[in-house]
């Protein structure tokens, strides 16, 4: 246990504190876990389905609402994808889709073993707990099972998805009828007892509080001190377009930074903060590097989920972009394989 630990009213209180000061109280922890170093990773995301059996308001993605354009992807259409960033030097195929209850688990959790026998370099990350508490419920299989499963099949990591916000009023309203918080902590908790990594995420900028951040943030930090399985956490900024939420105006940059800093600040045993560029754009996630994170995500090639909500992601950063920017910005370029392992430093 860390002791002089920031609690509750202390980390509500950093957002009142000062702008700057909250911002090089942050970068000054930033520094002392990763001097100058900014990673990021050369991946590329798959959505094979946007059909969807919930209706999450905060989601434009998912096909059972206003998107008429439904598709689900055959094993061999993700494969060409999978050939071709191979070639080109991905290390990472990231593979999160909707909740369809149209296919089998066979189409689920196939692919990733297709994918490990051809590729077996990739790594896998795949399936939030999200999709995992869907799968056990669709498929009358406990969540123990369903983690077996993925692991059998060859997923490496699960991303952090499906966390959303971990208060259950908000989560009521934002995303009812979705694994709740409890059960999203306990599918990662058995994860983790597996010896095996995750991300954890946080949307915020819709209708919840400061306090409900950092209500997420405390729990992160409790299951971390259980099991140390964290590898990175990623507060996603909620994008306004195309949804049911009708939040008018986005959340400030100003919100954005302060909230990464307080997380780095709080989250003192999860070792990286990533600014998802994504839902930020790439010059806010470069100044939250000043911010308390080290990290940016990656060049991702193709992104259909954020992007469907206005994100300006659809179709990644040029890896050569992507350095250059991070120099501009003053922070050390670091390209780093999924749990955190150093491949190229420019």
């Amino acid at each position: 246990m860390i002791h002089n630990r920031i609690n509750f009213d202390e980390a509500l209180a950093l957002y009142e504190m000062d702008f700057f000061e909250l911002g090089d109280l942050a970068d000054a922890k930033r520094k002392e876990l990763h001097g100058n170093k900014t990673y990021f990773n050369i991946n590329r995301h798959i959505n094979p389905t946007n059909v969807c059996a919930d209706v999450c308001k905060f989601c434009a993605y998912s096909a059972t609402r206003k998107n008429p354009n439904q598709y689900t992807m055959s094993h061999e259409d993700i494969l060409k994808i999978v050939a071709e960033i191979d070639e080109r030097g991905a290390k990472e195929v990231h593979i999160v889709s909707a909740h369809n209850p149209n296919v089998t688990l066979e189409w689920y959790l196939g692919i990733f073993k297709k994918i490990k026998t051809q590729y077996p370099h990739l790594h896998i990350k795949a399936l939030t707990a999200a999709e995992v508490d869907f799968l056990s419920r669709h498929h009358t299989k406990s969540y123990d099972d369903i983690l077996d499963l993925m692991i059998e099949n060859g997923v490496d990591s699960m991303p952090g998805g499906g966390a959303e916000i971990f208060d259950e009023k908000v989560r009521d309203f934002i995303c009812k009828g979705k694994v709740t918080s409890d059960q999203w902590i306990e599918i990662h908790q058995k994860w983790h007892e597996r010896g095996k990594k995750s991300n954890v995420t946080m949307l915020f900028g819709h209708i919840e509080s400061r306090e409900n951040r950092i209500d997420h943030m405390m729990r992160i930090r409790a299951l971390q001190d259980k099991t140390g399985g964290f590898n990175c956490f990623i507060p996603l900024v909620y994008q306004t377009e195309n949804n049911y939420l009708n939040i008018k105006a986005p959340i400030t940059a100003n919100e954005i930074l302060k909230t990464m800093a307080v997380a780095r600040l709080v989250l003192d045993n999860v070792p990286n903060l990533k600014a998802y560029w994504v839902t930020s754009t790439v010059n806010l996630a470069l100044v939250a590097q000043e911010f308390g994170a080290n990290d940016l995500d990656g060049t991702i090639e193709k992104e259909s989920i954020n992007s469907a909500a206005g994100a300006k992601s659809a179709n990644g950063v040029v890896l050569e972009d992507f350095v250059a920017l991070i120099k501009n910005s003053g922070f050390t370029p670091v390209e780093r394989d999924s749990v955190y392992n150093e491949i190229n430093v420019w």
